[in-house]
């Protein structure tokens, strides 16, 4: 047969040759031939397939069935022909993002009918995850380049779970570069200028067009939009995450226990090995707070897991540190932890803390400040300190007087007085906070430490990362708290319900010279107690 236009009508000077595919008849017929020792028509088709100049067949965006024969054929090119299974699957992923067509996806090829097999189980990871990495655009792209790309890698998770684990690590990775590249302070002062712009705009609008409603109805989609743009593309990858994980634990409505404990292992997993050694990343850690707010259990189990790296002796200590700057922060940001979990933490924190304390005082060596010995210690301390500023009211709510004694109970006047001095390395933030908080309920009186540490400059102080500096009681653990106030607008709708903000007491005032007096009276007794 004669494949080619038609003649008809045909600018003879101004178009090229009209190419010409000569097939040897039917291709079942042929392959008859060739069995029978007559190879002149199939050696006709191989040459005439070879051609370089045959324009392949463009399948995305076809109908439905010209795509099912198309997968057929892959199907079967690559069931036969395993070498082609790369050249196949960097084909598919090159559809990926909206450069060429999004509107079909990895496991259409995978997946739909006769293609359900097409991949041996063994395979996939090995072949598949090293072109998805590859095919990763870069984060400097569009937001549409990168939501597309990151939502079809998720939904090949969907039909390929054994590759989630590698998929969520892919793309959290490259989320936390996103991440860290942009401080709060660049954020928030995009955002500033942005609603200063859009006020502009909006005045000149009003002085042209006071008329026309129409332009206010357009405008709230622009609300949504950051005003930086590396935050503006993670904000629209979080959303994608959050979906993705709702998605992928609410079926009809309802919670599956079994898919959701199976995403927060794969998360928690790439949380040890990406978020938790990151230092300074601010959204990504969101994806593990969302997904412990679907269930107690959940939350429960992340802080287990956070207290166990914290405790353990056999990891490094900037992961115990960063550990327990997580559980501290979780449990005063995170709305959806009760009262009763709160307290059973910091019973678990301030049993270590104690027990660390007896440790050292029973070696008999001299006390020493040194945060490269004691840092986790100085980082639990802060994050029951932390923990008590923001979960106090909760603490004394339900009974003012039991709640009384659950805080004389802790024995914090012990930690706070002890010859490791927590109040020295803490964050002065912190430290303030919590201590007009215990001074007001007579919990234990921090300000003659804080006035003596203040006069002591701190000395060299050896960091977490190495190295020596002389620095002053800024921030010399290197501390951060991971659940600090969330910037993104889109994927910050979903946060918002779920977090506790701060709200500053009234009644935190500075105290008036003579009592100040009759604190520092009342501490320079206790210390004396404590040394007898």
């Amino acid at each position: 047969c004669l494949l080619g236009s038609c003649i008809n009508d045909r600018d003879f000077l101004n178009s090229p040759p009209v190419k010409t595919v000569r097939f040897g008849g039917n291709v079942a017929e042929m392959l008859v031939k060739y069995k029978r020792g007559d190879c002149t028509d199939y050696e006709l088709l191989k040459h005439q397939l070879g051609d370089p100049e045959i324009k392949r067949l463009q399948w995305v965006g076809r109908s439905q069935a010209v795509v099912e024969e198309y997968l057929a054929f892959l199907s079967n090119l690559v069931t036969a022909q395993t070498v082609y299974l790369c050249a196949c699957l960097k084909m598919v992923v090159s559809h990926f993002t909206p450069s060429i067509c999004a509107s079909f996806s990895l496991f259409q090829i995978l997946y739909l009918e006769p293609c359900k097999y097409l991949l041996p189980s063994f395979s996939t990871s090995r072949f598949l995850m090293p072109i998805l990495q590859e095919n990763f655009p870069f984060v400097q792209k569009s937001s549409r380049t990168l939501e597309c790309y990151v939502h079809n890698l998720l939904r090949v998770t969907v039909y390929i779970p054994s590759i989630r684990g590698e998929v969520l690590e892919v793309i959290i990775g490259k989320m936390l570069k996103l991440d860290v590249s942009v401080s709060r302070a660049d954020i928030e002062e995009a955002e500033e200028k942005m609603e200063q712009n859009q006020g502009a705009e909006e005045l000149n609008e009003e002085g042209l067009f006071e008329m026309d409603e129409d332009v206010v109805a357009d405008q709230p989609s622009r609300t949504a939009v950051m005003g930086h743009p590396v935050a503006e593309r993670l904000d629209v990858l979080m959303a994608v995450m959050m979906a993705y994980i709702k998605d992928i634990c609410f079926v009809n409505g309802s919670l599956h226990v079994g898919r959701t404990k199976e995403l927060l292992r794969h998360l928690l997993c790439v949380f040890d090995k990406l978020i938790l050694p990151t230092h300074a990343s601010y959204h990504v850690q969101y994806t593990i707070f969302y997904l412990c707010s679907f269930r107690l259990a959940l939350a429960e189990a992340f802080l287990d897991h956070l207290w166990k790296i914290l405790q353990s002796p056999s990891q490094p200590a900037v992961l115990r540190q960063a550990a327990a700057g997580f559980m501290g922060s979780f449990l005063a940001r995170a709305k959806f932890i009760p009262v009763l979990t709160v307290r059973a933490c910091m019973d678990l924190l301030l049993s270590w803390i104690h027990h660390y304390i007896d440790g050292h005082d029973s070696s008999g060596r001299q006390a020493c400040c040194d945060i490269s010995l004691h840092g986790p210690f100085y980082s639990a301390c802060q994050a029951i300190f932390y923990t008590l500023i923001f979960r106090h009211r909760a603490i004394l709510e339900g009974n003012m007087k039991k709640g009384l004694e659950y805080l004389q109970n802790m024995n914090l006047e012990r930690v706070v007085l002890c010859q490791l001095n927590p109040l020295k390395v803490c964050l002065p933030s912190v430290t303030t906070k919590f201590a007009a908080i215990t001074r007001k309920y007579q919990v234990v009186f921090c300000y003659t430490i804080i006035e003596r540490n203040n006069r002591n400059v701190l000395p060299m102080v050896r960091s977490t990362a190495g190295g020596d500096c002389v620095t002053t009681n800024t921030n010399p653990l290197d501390s951060y708290f991971p659940f600090d106030p969330y910037l993104l607008k889109r994927s910050g709708q979903l946060i918002e319900p779920l977090y506790q903000v701060w709200e500053e007491p009234v009644d935190m005032e500075l105290l008036p010279a003579k009592k100040r007096h009759q604190v520092r009276r009342h501490m320079l007794l206790n210390m004396a107690l404590m040394r007898n």
